[in-house]
Parts: structure tokens; C-alpha cells; sequence
């Protein structure tokens, strides 16, 4: 997992319209909110996101941006999007290569099985770039409020 004072590594990965997105593209005036879950339309991924997207002005007003991340397409993306009206950046990252530099891909138990796949994790960055919060490994109900509440207190 990425740690505390790290910064993202460089990178540029399409959005649910297909325009490619770099942390430049992305960050508000004071930084970026990127959460990594597993997969589009799912129950817990349709929560978590629809979790960030009631809190969005929320974070705009603290000047965070949110993205999502994850190993769908930017075909599933956009009608992932589309559905739930999401309103911010989903990042299409099919060849791991920003999920794995976070992190944010490891050995998961699922059903008694071991396999490799995203852990839902959150990283709070600042506006350069440096990780100054992060949440590996959460359970997506209450996620989006406790971030915002942590960055209340920032």
C-alpha cells in the first residue's frame, strides 16, 4: 500500500468517456479523493459510489475532487455512470498498472478461495500529489461519510 507522504505516481488512464485523465486533470484546489473498488454495478461498488456522489458538493466545498478506479472498461464506466448519475471521473485501469502502484491489488479470500483482484481502498492526496490519508481495505457502507468527516477535521 502506497504510504503517507508518498506521491502518486504518474499516470494516464481514460474516464468513462474516453478522455485520458492524469492527476493534474483530476485534483481539486486542495486535492483528490481516489477510491479503488473491484468492480461496475455490483452491490457494494453501487453503494460506495453512490455514497461519494450524495457527498460530492461536500468534497467540492472542502476543494477535493473525487475519482473512482477500477479494472472495468470504459464501456462498463460510462453505463455505470449513466445508471447511478455518478457525476465525477471513473478510471479505467484494465492493465493494473495505477491499482497495483497504490497498492490497491493483492492476494483477496473470496468464498474460501484465494485470488488476486482490487482491494477497496481509498487514497486522499493532496493538491502536489502526496498521499496524506489512506483507507486500505474498507467495507464500502459509511466509507464516503467517514472521509468526509476525517477531512472536516483537516
Amino acid at each position: 500500500m502506497l504510504e503517507t507522504g508518498w506521491n502518486i505516481p504518474g499516470f494516464s488512464l481514460p474516464d468513462q468517456t474516453g478522455r485520458e485523465m492524469s492527476f493534474a486533470d483530476l485534483t481539486g484546489p486542495k486535492g483528490l479523493i481516489l477510491y479503488a473498488y473491484p468492480k461496475d454495478n455490483t452491490p457494494g461498488c453501487s453503494l460506495e459510489a453512490g455514497d461519494f456522489r450524495d457527498r460530492l458538493e461536500d468534497f467540492h466545498r472542502l476543494g477535493f475532487n473525487v475519482a473512482g478506479l477500477s479494472r472495468d472498461s470504459v464501456k462498463s464506466h460510462a453505463g455505470f455512470d449513466a445508471k447511478y448519475g455518478l457525476g465525477f471521473p471513473l478510471l479505467s485501469d484494465p492493465d493494473r498498472v495505477l491499482l497495483e502502484a497504490l497498492g490497491a491489488w493483492a492476494e483477496k479470500k473470496m468464498y474460501g478461495k484465494t485470488a488476486m483482484g482490487v482491494v477497496r481502498s481509498t487514497f486522499v492526496f493532496d493538491s502536489k500529489g502526496f498521499l496524506f490519508n489512506s483507507y486500505p481495505n474498507v467495507k464500502a457502507k459509511g466509507h464516503a461519510e467517514k472521509v468526509l468527516a476525517d477531512l472536516r477535521g483537516v
